[in-house]
């Protein structure tokens, strides 16, 4: 693998070395279990802010800094040797989780690409020639006669985007324009005789269609790997790791007790429209209108309520009010009234619980006749549509938020 230290001048043979690492074997590491879980889950983040950055829309230039922040925030080691180390082993155990299925790949290729594509923009033009070499591209930069009697075309495709042509430091790679396809679909080369001329600022393109390229067919195998040996060989170790990677929940923990303020009855339903997560909505919903929630349910919605500042008097109160249509005082004095004191920490073995994590709640199986769970992991699509259009959601957000169900991302949906 090419594995490389620093971004420098040997000062033995004066070749140039990158940081950008090419992913082509699995490093000859030994990894402990939790930096294994731990770095897939630091990239993890990295790849989904660029997603997120893409559905949203967000420019060129735009991107550029986001995936800058992304990477400096999560992937930055104080050692050299260390950040490299975890670039690449983050990169192959990610490759197995997202190897499994067709949908998972494709998301995968996509986003691995697109980092790709920044990280070689942050390198030097001598790395970036020392990358091209790794890739053995075949393409020679144009003599000086065939740049001359090109020029006056080169410089009207650069002034076309708004730069200038500097003769004297100009470098072209004459490669076949199939090659090059976004830089065509752009009209940012020019044509002649089926080759396009790629400026040296523009070879960032050459390079990411054979890293797109090499990566498609290694996710391929991998998957062969994995389904043939790999999953049932470490199915005590590895294999439930790579199988709850791709749906973790990598926002804020709110597992932890924190200092909140406090929410009475009246607050609830106005709180519900404004602030108020679809699960939890749902499940409020529900209660209202079936006046019962399952267990479930109830413990879902009961944590979460404790969690934003509803009392305990307050939710003995919320839930007999709510259950009153179907359920007698008394019987709700002896069915249910004991949890909710035992979820504030009154009763049992005095624990003070605190609402689920995203992650639980994904990971949930809900049965028939149950409310509780994520609509965006466990609803149809036609009712999750359904449930995000009553909610005010745009028809453009509405999509934003599909393509995230359809590659399984729930835990990013916000």
């Amino acid at each position: 693998m090419e594995v490389v230290q620093s971004h420098r001048k040997s000062s033995s043979n004066n070749v140039i070395v990158s940081i950008l690492p090419l992913y082509r074997s699995a490093p000859p590491l030994e990894v402990r279990l939790e930096d294994f879980e731990f770095f897939a889950i630091d990239r993890l983040r990295v790849l989904k802010g660029i997603s997120d950055g893409l559905c949203r829309g967000k420019k060129p230039e735009e991107m550029e800094k986001l995936v800058l922040d992304l990477w400096k925030a999560n992937m930055r080691h104080p050692q050299a040797v260390e950040e490299v180390n975890k670039d690449i082993i983050s990169h192959f155990v990610l490759r197995l989780v997202y190897c499994r299925t067709e949908e998972l790949r494709k998301w995968f290729l996509s986003m691995e690409t697109t980092l790709f594509r920044h990280r070689f923009r942050w390198e030097s033009s001598e790395a970036q020639r020392a990358l091209m070499s790794e890739f053995k591209l075949p393409y020679k930069a144009v003599s000086n006669a065939e740049f001359e009697s090109l020029k006056d075309k080169l410089g009207q495709v650069a002034r076309s985007m708004g730069q200038t042509l500097a003769a004297a430091d100009a470098i072209f790679y004459k490669v076949p324009f199939e090659e090059v396809p976004d830089l065509v679909a752009g009209r940012r080369v020019f044509i002649h005789k089926g080759h396009a001329y790629v400026a040296i600022n523009q070879v960032v393109s050459l390079v990411v269609t054979q890293f797109r390229s090499y990566l498609s067919k290694a996710l391929i195998l991998t998957n062969r790997k994995w389904t043939s040996t790999i999953r049932e060989q470490e199915k005590d170790r590895l294999t439930p790791i790579v199988e709850a990677l791709c749906t973790s929940y990598l926002g804020p923990d709110y597992s932890q007790q924190q200092e909140f303020g406090e929410i009475s009855i009246k607050d609830i339903d106005q709180v519900a429209k404004t602030s108020f997560p679809l699960c939890m909505r749902h499940l409020l919903e529900k209660v209202k209108e079936d006046h019962h929630l399952k267990h479930g349910g109830r413990m879902q919605l009961g944590l979460f309520l404790k969690g934003v500042g509803l009392k305990l008097d307050d939710a003995l109160a919320f839930w007999k009010a709510e259950f009153a249509p179907k359920v007698s005082a008394e019987r709700f004095d002896k069915e249910y009234a004991y949890n909710i004191r035992h979820n504030y920490g009154r009763e049992g073995k005095r624990t003070d619980y605190t609402p689920y994590s995203c992650q639980k709640i994904i990971s949930v199986t809900p049965g028939i006749g149950d409310h509780h769970g994520c609509p965006y992991r466990h609803f149809s699509e036609e009712n999750l549509r359904a449930a995000l259009v009553r909610m005010g959601v745009s028809s453009r957000a509405v999509e934003d938020v599909m393509d995230k169900v359809h590659n399984r991302h729930y835990q990013v949906i916000r």
